[in-house]
């Protein structure tokens, strides 16, 4: 029996019934302006995907090919984009990609928590019939097999089963923390604790929440409901469902580097919360690295996304200082690169760069057009910035942060607003 419970095909009938909900309505306030116009999920990383590219490209292929996406704040553009890029799925198989919008269906309140945003769903849910249900985040960066966590939830006899990663201990007081015993099942959770709990034998070590929750469906529903009488509780997963759960259920913590995918021999499984400017920006930076930590050429797991049908890149002249060149860089479809030289930078699609202008250590966002004659250094470009001839950004840290927002990693945030230059037409 052990055996058939490791097998592929154990895996596949249990991912075949299986639901995952992607929880994608927040806005992703430490992002600051990015966030303005769009939910967190929804803002552009890698070059030509957005966020939640990767935790629903893990499902299609862990084999979990019914998602519903959650969605609240702001989240036009990221309906727009689930309708175009994920549309793909076939109804006729019982494949579906369903958005949930708040409906207020249960009650006449928007999500008021996690736990809520799925309590307010679960009559559809039970529609769907599901064995297990797959709870993700929809804001963080990596690449994970859920049906090795699912096959270990059933392994372990789990009611509940928490994705977790070691992180430094500096790092878990941002995150909830578990504490184990030998078996993994989780005796104590603290959310964002000061002193978090360290690892035994791994000192400086703590064992963080990955916001990925596998639930017996059933049981799920109990909880769900209980959570939504209590009138004390807050009704999020971190704050009142977990600490609940642990001291009465069996609740086990499951770990990423049993399941992570694309990670090479003393490597640290690759997972990025891209929750700060200065987080977004480093991450989008490892990606033009010689060897990325994160392989985005990877075949055998590939994201998936929506992306306009674009020309090629160009690079146009060739004159001592008016050459266009891009180093150590990556550039997308519809990129222009006129006469300018683009160095250790990221660059999303339908970009243009104009000539003489110098683009280091930057991440520009689609739609972006640069003046002639521009400097910049360690900035965000948002979509659609329109960056005037001999403008300078990333050099005067004072200077920048009176038009905009200068991170504490020294990293600038430029948007459409704050060069005066209204894209939404509010009024």
């Amino acid at each position: 029996m052990a055996k058939d419970m490791h097998s592929p095909r154990f895996i596949s009938t249990l991912t075949k019934n299986t639901v995952a909900l992607v929880l994608a309505g927040g806005r992703g306030s430490r992002l600051h302006n990015m966030t303005d116009w769009n939910a967190k999920p929804a803002v552009q990383f890698g070059g030509k995907f957005r966020i939640i590219d990767f935790p629903m490209s893990n499902c299609i292929n862990s084999g979990i090919r019914r998602i519903g996406v959650v969605t609240q704040y702001k989240a036009h553009s990221l309906i727009e984009h689930i309708q175009k890029g994920w549309g793909f799925l076939r109804g006729e198989f019982n494949e579906f990609v369903a958005l949930l919008p708040a409906q207020q269906r249960i009650q006449e309140e928007w999500y008021r928590g996690t736990a809520d945003a799925v309590f307010q769903n679960i009559d559809i849910l039970r529609g769907y019939n599901p064995e297990h249900i797959v709870i993700l985040a929809g804001d963080h960066i990596y690449k994970m097999d859920y049906g090795e966590m699912l096959a270990e939830h059933v392994r372990s006899d789990a009611d509940m089963t928490i994705g977790c990663i070691e992180v430094s201990v500096a790092e878990a007081t941002g995150f909830g923390v578990m504490t184990v015993n030998e078996e993994d099942r989780i005796v104590k959770f603290s959310e964002k604790p000061a002193h978090p709990t360290e690892l035994p034998g791994k000192p400086g070590r703590a064992l963080a929440s990955m916001g990925i929750y596998v639930f017996n469906a059933k049981f799920l529903y109990e909880q769900l409901v209980r959570d939504a009488d209590t009138k004390s509780s807050t009704h999020d997963f971190g704050h009142d469902i977990i600490p609940y759960l642990i001291e009465r259920y069996r609740v086990y913590a499951h770990r990423y580097e049993h399941s992570c995918v694309g990670v090479k021999d003393g490597v640290q499984a690759y997972w990025r919360d891209v929750g700060t400017i200065d987080a977004y920006w480093e991450a989008n930076m490892e990606m033009v690295n010689v060897v990325p930590d994160l392989d985005l050429y990877d075949k055998t797991w590939p994201i998936w996304t929506y992306q306009e049908q674009l020309p090629p890149a160009k690079f146009v002249f060739n004159d001592e200082g008016r050459r266009g060149e891009a180093i150590d860089s990556m550039v997308s479809g519809g990129d222009i690169i006129s006469g300018a030289s683009v160095q250790h930078s990221l660059l999303f699609s339908d970009v243009r760069v104009g000539e003489r202008s110098v683009v280091k250590d930057s991440v520009i966002l689609s739609g972006c057009r640069i003046g002639h004659n521009v400097k910049l250094s360690r900035v965000v470009l948002d979509n659609k910035c329109d960056i005037p001839d001999g403008m300078q950004i990333g050099f005067d840290r004072e200077e920048d942060a009176k038009r905009f927002h200068v991170s504490q990693g020294g990293v600038t945030l430029v948007t459409p607003d704050m060069l005066g230059q209204s894209i939404h037409h509010v009024r």
